[in-house]
């Protein structure tokens, strides 16, 4: 691909969450379609991990470690980003945890990490961005939010009532934010193959095999999904084909929610 047929051509991208799984495939589509990405993650040796790949590779790329969850950590990255390079066009909200257990037996701690790193962290982080975005005369805001979003996972509450908040709060910035041109989409990824999910799936079966085996059962589709698939859907609702696209829940989920 040339650069002048590139989709994000001399556009500025922020990725959190960005150190492995959807975020790394994500940050590394953008940079790969001319973007200069920031990379952000808590952990800053993924994140640097990252970064180096893309330079590697010909893009350009930052990293930052910070804490999606904490205010000044957001204030002080895209202050970063505006000294670095002097805009913002896409944000994509990525970062996410997940933690086993019901409402019984969740600690209150779990209950609002999950809650704060999946849902707070689009508030905060978009709180700074959308005034960049809005003096530029527009962007693009894509949230990771998740099928059980829409269809709960049975003893995943925190990370079900989380998603679903994803969900509703990306309709009603889409709806607030549409008359300053800046869009705002969410992704909900079936089953694919991160970090997170092998967690999971490490903490209820014995081996990631097993645990395939598993999740494979609950997708026509019969596979599970990879990272690199769900970027791909970040960078259409980033990209200009998509100029008329907002307020959208995009599920990739090889028909999991049908079944």
């Amino acid at each position: 691909m040339t650069a002048s047929n590139r989709r994000f051509e001399d556009r500025v991208a922020i990725v959190t969450g960005a150190g492995s799984g959807i975020g790394a495939s994500t940050a590394m589509l953008f940079a790969r379609e001319g973007a200069k990405v920031w990379v952000v993650d808590r952990n800053r040796e993924t994140a640097d991990a990252v970064c180096r790949l893309i330079v590697q590779s010909g893009g350009t790329a930052k990293a930052i470690a910070a804490d999606v969850a904490r205010l000044d950590d957001m204030r002080g990255m895209v202050e970063a980003v505006i000294a670095e390079w002097g805009r913002i066009d896409v944000l994509h909200n990525n970062a996410g945890i997940t933690a086993i257990g019901g409402v019984e037996t969740l600690s209150e701690e779990e209950w609002d990490r999950v809650i704060d790193v999946n849902l707070k962290s689009i508030f905060l982080c978009s709180k700074f961005v959308i005034p960049v975005m809005r003096r530029q005369g527009g962007g693009a805001i894509v949230n990771t939010a998740s099928v059980n979003g829409m269809r709960p996972a049975a003893n995943r509450d925190a990370y079900s009532a989380s998603k679903g908040a994803v969900i509703s709060l990306t309709k009603a910035m889409a709806l607030g934010l549409a008359k300053d041109r800046i869009r705002v989409n969410c992704i909900c990824p079936g089953t694919t193959d991160t970090q997170l999910v092998r967690g999971v799936a490490a903490r209820l079966f014995p081996d990631f095999d097993t645990a395939k085996r598993v999740f494979v059962e609950k997708e026509p589709i019969g596979r599970i999904a990879e990272p690199e698939e769900m970027a791909e859907a970040v960078a259409y609702l980033a990209s200009d084909v998509a100029g008329f696209v907002t307020g959208t829940a995009l599920v990739i989920d090889g028909g999991m929610i049908l079944a």
